[in-house]
């Protein structure tokens, strides 16, 4: 019978979603992930496999959540479609200085070599996209936004704004430059209010 473990699973874990959000899949050795949890090689290897293998499963719960939190969008009336969108393209946990997303960071950099990051990578886009879409479809009922118009192709406008205003803080712009941007997407995509 094995040791019990003196470690916290899920506090190991957000300690290596850090370490891969700030280094890269590539970037990240074993070495550099037994320094950042304060366990061994074999303690990791024993009880999350290997590098591989840790990183498909964070990477598969940063998706599970994302997959939540793109439901939570559709939460509310829908004559207040619109202002989720907005909010959600200004929140503050979306532009901070935090590392970025993980999705967006291994999708750029694994899915052309790895087949499981990619199929996992369109499912949680695909999710984002769908949610997108029924929000500009509820604002269309609402009568915030053009019936006619192409809820798809805006919902993909809005997934694009949001992930270009991350790279855009990433890179340092400033809050309310890109809040300028954010404001300036949603209100292309309304009808004017009369």
């Amino acid at each position: 019978m094995g040791r019990p473990r003196k470690f916290s699973e899920q506090d190991v874990l957000a300690t290596v979603r850090r370490q891969f959000n700030e280094t890269g899949y590539h970037g990240t050795s074993v070495d550099d992930l037994s320094r950042a949890t304060g366990l061994s090689k074999g303690s990791l290897y024993g009880a999350f496999g290997d590098k591989e293998a840790l990183f498909q499963r964070i990477f598969e719960e940063y998706c599970a959540n994302s997959d939540e939190g793109a439901a939570t969008l559709l939460e509310g009336p829908e004559d207040q479609a619109l202002d989720r969108l907005r909010k959600w393209l200004t929140a503050p946990d979306n532009h901070t200085g935090r590392p970025g997303c993980l999705l967006a960071k291994a999708t750029a950099e694994l899915a052309s070599e790895n087949d499981a990051i990619a199929t996992r990578s369109l499912a949680a886009y695909e999710v984002l996209l769908d949610s997108c879409r029924q929000l500009v479809e509820q604002a269309q009922r609402a009568g915030h936004v053009d019936p006619a118009a192409d809820a798809e192709a805006l919902g993909g406008l809005i997934l694009t704004t949001h992930r270009g205003l991350e790279a855009l803080a990433k890179a340092g712009v400033d809050a309310k430059t890109r809040n300028r941007i954010a404001d300036a997407a949603i209100d292309s995509i309304a009808l004017p209010v009369s």
